[in-house]
This record gives C-alpha cells, sequence and structure tokens, in this order.
C-alpha cells in the first residue's frame, strides 16, 4: 500500500482514507493565477499577508495589505468566455463566502487588524499568463 501511495502521488487524508494528493489541471491553473496576481499586486505596491483562507462556508484566496487598508482578493481565471468571463463568475454567492471567510479572518489570525480600512478587490484573468490581468478596486462591498 505504502509503495502504491508513493508511485501515485497518493497521501493519506486524516480519517485514513487514501487521496490523491496531485493537483488537477483545474486546480494547478487556479495556483498559477494566484500567484500572477500575488505578483501583480506587490508589484503596484500591495504587501502580501496571507493566501487561501478558508473557514467553513467561505474563502478568500489572498489578503493585502495597502498602505493602512486591508485588501481582501479574489482571483478569477476563465479561459473560456461561454458563461460570461471571470468578473461574471464572481456571484452574490461568492461575495458572501469572502466576506465571510474575511469576517473569520479578522477575529482570528488578523485581529491586529481590526477596526482597520478594508476593501475588497479582484483580480481577473483571462489567459493564465501576466499580459491579460485586470485588476477591479473596490470589485465589491460588505454591504
Amino acid at each position: 500500500m505504502a509503495a502504491r501511495q508513493r508511485a501515485t502521488g497518493a497521501a493519506r487524508s486524516p480519517d485514513g482514507d487514501i487521496v490523491d494528493a496531485r493537483p488537477t489541471r483545474a486546480q494547478a491553473q487556479g495556483q498559477l493565477a494566484e500567484d500572477l496576481a500575488a505578483r501583480h499586486l506587490a508589484a503596484n505596491g500591495l504587501r502580501l499577508i496571507a493566501r487561501n483562507v478558508r473557514c467553513r462556508g467561505g474563502e478568500v484566496d489572498l489578503i493585502c495589505l495597502d498602505r493602512n487598508c486591508v485588501v481582501f482578493v479574489e482571483v478569477r481565471l476563465r479561459t473560456n468566455a461561454r458563461f460570461g468571463g471571470a468578473a461574471a463568475s464572481i456571484t452574490e454567492a461568492k461575495r458572501r463566502r469572502v466576506l465571510l471567510a474575511a469576517q473569520w479572518w479578522l477575529t482570528g489570525q488578523g485581529r491586529r487588524f481590526q477596526g482597520a480600512a478594508c476593501r475588497f478587490d479582484a483580480v481577473l484573468l483571462d489567459k493564465p499568463d501576466e499580459a491579460h490581468i485586470i485588476w477591479l478596486r473596490a470589485a465589491f462591498d460588505a454591504g
């Protein structure tokens, strides 16, 4: 069994099940998009302070600091515009998940930033390269 795990890249989950630890193609592309977005934001003066924050019912891709403002960033990659492209994929449900994760993070790891101004940005990519990045500052609000 251990040889099979090593050969396939599999690992054991906390409850003992064998799971495939290799990322899917979509996960690898998502990671690349987040890396490109983080570099783009850093080149524009933002400082990355957290990545892939997840809580029950919520998630946020990047958390940055823009001077004294905490910026929660949703990164969207859509290589096919058939369903409206990257911007259209940020639904009301997605906004709620980002907001939930932001609130959760601010009460835990990010509690030193409680009371600071917050902003919700989006970084959109229609191809996984830096030439196709659109950064929407204040893409949505907490209200």
